[in-house]
Formats: C-alpha cells, structure tokens, sequence
C-alpha cells in the first residue's frame, strides 16, 4: 500500500457533522434499551442529595459509561469519544467525562451493592432476550477466581503491596456463567483490597453467583468450579445451600496424600487431551495423562462433624519431566508423578468431571478480556468509585457477549476486543429524512451481514407476548 497523491495535495480539515466513528454502537445501544438497562438503573441506583453529588440522572451516566467502554474506553477521559461529529443526533443524553467522573466518586459502598443489582437483573433479562446462554436449562458452570490489578499511586484508596513484593495492586473477585456450548458471562464481580486473602467472602460471593445464574435461566445441574484457593468447607456448604453441584481443586496436604497413596495402580486410567494443555506448575504442554478416583473421601475432618463433607476425589497425574525415572532393586525404571487432585459431587462420569473441571481456565480469558480493555486502569483514586467503574466493565462486557451471539456464530466465541473492533467501531455518515435516520455504512465492509444481522435484530418490532 501506498499514497495515492503527493504529500502537498493532500489536505485534512474536521468539519463534517453527519459522521460518527462508533456506528455499532446504535444496535448495541438499543439492545441494552429493549432488556431495559435504562429503567433497571433509574429504579436501583438513588444517591442522596443528587444534584450536588453528581448522582443526578443515573441511568443516562451509567449508560454513557457503558457505551463508552463497548467502543473500547479504558478511562474516563475515553468517554469523550461520544462527543463527535453526529453522536448527539443518534443519541441523546451523553455525558462528558468530568461529569462521569464526579459521578463515580459519589459512589458510596451502598450504592455499588445497588449497581451490582442492575447487573444481576440485567443479566437474567439479556438471557431471556437473546441467545446468551441458550442450553443453560441443562448443564452451567460457575466458575470462580480472583486477580491482582495493578495500580500506581500511592493515594488510590486499598492499593496495596500484597502477593507481589514491590507491586500495588486491587485485588477484584469474579464468577462467570458458561454452558458447554457458549462463551462465559460475567455473574458477578467485587473490588477487594490488594491485600485480601483470596477466598475473602467467598461463600456469600459463591451464593450470589448461583442465584445469579439461577435468575438467568440455569435452572438444571448446576456445577461450581474453583481452584484450591477456594477449597473450604464454607464454599461447599454454600454450594449445597444452593442446591448446586461443587468441583474444587484441593491441593496437596497430607490427608490428600495418603488418599492418593491408597490408589491401587490399576485404577488409573488414561486420557489424552484433544489439544494440548499448559501445566499449571510447569508450563510444559501435555496431552497425556492418568485420572482415577476415590469415590467416598471425606474433607474437613477438621471441622465439626456435621460441617464435614463426603464426596468424590478425583485425581490426575501427568509424568514429571523434571525429575528422572526411579530405579528399583530389580532395575526397572518407573516415572515420577505430579498429582493434581480435585474434590466434587458431580453427577458425570471420571473422565466427564475432570474435563469439565480443566475447563474451569475459561475464566482466565475474561479475566484477561477485561484487562486490556475496561480494566487496563482503574481510574479514580477512590475505591468505591473503582468498584462502580468494574461493575460497569460487568455490565457492558455482557452486554458485547449478548449482541455477539446476535450477529452471528464467529462472534458468539469472539472476544468482546474482536467484537468492538468489527461491529462496534465502524464509521458512517447520518442522513436525516423527515422522521428517518439513515447510517450510511462503508461500501464493501466485510463484516456487513455479521452488522445487519445484529441490527435488524434488535430494531425489529418486539414481538407480542
């Protein structure tokens, strides 16, 4: 590729009205409109004392925010990408920066827990609207993680040195939704200090998460997954509270051991994974390994009886590279082994339940999602102002999964930074008619039926009840 004419016949002047940058974000607006984000938030959302606050008008600054982050702001400066050309003609009641930024430090930790309401009703109401989580009645999975974020200043409010020697971070909780056909959605996040012990609040957490998934349609087997961080007698019983299956990586202690020491040699039986998967502890790819179960193991034997839990253990083995082969008396050479045991009561056969369990890394995607886009800052030197500001990463980070699965099966799988770059972030030019507003789009556009489809899906007239 190259100039088409000579540097000094080319001229740039921003004197276009009619244009906007962000075109996707007319469906995608009005898809959040149809499942009623709006109105969720006038009717949860009240801060005291409003109109000196910056609490005023809620819905029309949450949905700013929102908006905002679907066409890839990371801060709040970003939002002022809303403000150009054409952009008050497709909408109406866009908000400046300043003012979204005075209205995330009115936050106070009540009105977050009044946000995180929003998302979850906003979440069953895109479920029931659109083929987000279309066979969750079957089989869902909850997944549940923590992160450490990064932060600079010493004044951010619960910025703290924890995990990492020298590096301050915030320390969020997440739970997503999958099923074993679809893409995970946000059910629910909390902003912790860097220094919270990961499983801090985690069963209440895991409570909300279910009811959350139970509000957006996964009303059959419900399993969830977690790793050894939140392996506790508190996170299964508020599982079992929920009716709801756990699968939970245990670690190694010494109980554990000798469970695993009790395995008779020939009950392992081999899996080899269709794709190659990282070692946790190595980083090596495997695609062979060694699962066998103990079906009746008892966890928490030191906890009250009445707290213990009898379940299943199943545990995989992969060969350590790492260490040679021991030698017996009569010279035969056997591996060492690395075990990675998990604890569940899920109703799916061995090697069923292990896969499942491995699949509980889907998180890490989100997790890495969010991260270089919404969450490459958290903006504000206030904590419940971050916390207002991950909430939102919440809402429009499902809200992307939603209008994903409406233009098409590539975008149901895509990332949320894959659908803001071809759906949301295509340029065109507004035409007005009488009552008619026309986007005229760029002609040939590769993702064109992918963008119709979408559009005619949530402009369609609502159907009747």
């Amino acid at each position: 590729m190259q100039s088409s004419h000579a540097a000094s016949m080319v001229c740039a002047e921003f004197d276009e009205p009619n244009v906007i940058a962000d075109a996707g974000l007319v469906p995608v607006v009005r898809l959040s409109e149809r499942v009623r984000l709006p109105y969720l938030v006038s009717q949860a959302v009240r801060i005291a004392g409003a109109g000196k606050s910056g609490g005023a008008n809620p819905a029309a600054k949450v949905m700013s925010l929102v908006a905002a982050m679907c066409a890839g702001a990371d801060s709040v400066e970003d939002a002022d990408r809303l403000r150009h050309g054409a952009m008050p003609v497709a909408f109406h009641g866009i908000r400046a920066p300043s003012t979204l930024g005075t209205f995330l430090r009115s936050f106070t930790h009540g009105h977050v827990l009044q946000l995180h309401a929003v998302h979850r009703r906003f979440l069953a109401e895109l479920a029931a609207h659109t083929p987000l989580l279309p066979d969750a009645a079957e089989v869902a999975f909850i997944d549940v993680d923590s992160t450490h974020k990064r932060v600079f200043g010493r004044t951010k409010q619960g910025a703290q040195v924890g995990r990492f020697k020298g590096v301050r971070t915030l320390h969020p909780l997440l739970a997503t939704i999958c099923t074993p056909t679809t893409r995970p959605v946000l059910a629910g996040v909390r902003l912790r200090q860097g220094k919270a012990a990961d499983a801090r609040g985690a069963p209440r957490f895991v409570t909300e998460a279910v009811a959350t998934a139970i509000e957006a349609g996964c009303t059959g087997v419900r399993i969830v997954r977690a790793d050894s961080k939140f392996y506790s007698a508190d996170v299964v019983a508020a599982c079992r509270r929920r009716r709801t299956h756990f699968s939970i990586t245990t670690g190694m202690n010494p109980s554990i051991q000798r469970a695993i020491t009790s395995i008779s040699q020939d009950a392992w039986r081999p899996i080899r994974y269709p794709r190659a998967v990282v070692d946790p502890d190595t980083g090596e790819l495997i695609s062979e390994a060694e699962v066998a179960e103990i079906p009746a193991y008892t966890a928490f034997t030191g906890r009250p009886k009445a707290e213990q839990v009898t379940a299943r253990l199943i545990v995989r083995r992969v060969v350590d590279r790492a260490k040679p082969a021991v030698e017996t008396d009569q010279g035969e050479l056997f591996p060492v082994w690395r075990y990675h045991p998990f604890f569940t009561d899920s109703p799916f056969e061995t090697l069923q339940a292990e896969r499942q369990h491995r699949h509980h890394a889907i998180i890490e995607q989100v997790i890495a999602d969010g991260k270089g886009g919404p969450l490459a800052h958290l903006p504000s030197g206030h904590f419940n102002a971050n916390a207002a500001w991950l909430t939102c990463w919440a809402i429009s980070y499902n809200l992307l999964r939603a209008a994903g699965t409406l233009a098409g099966a590539f975008y149901a799988k895509a990332t949320t930074a894959t659908i803001s770059q071809h759906i949301i972030c295509v340029p065109a030019r507004l035409a007005r008619s009488a009552r008619r507003l026309t986007l005229h789009l760029p002609e040939p556009w590769r993702r064109q039926e992918s963008w119709l489809q979408l559009f005619r899906a949530v402009h369609a007239p609502p159907t009747s009840a």
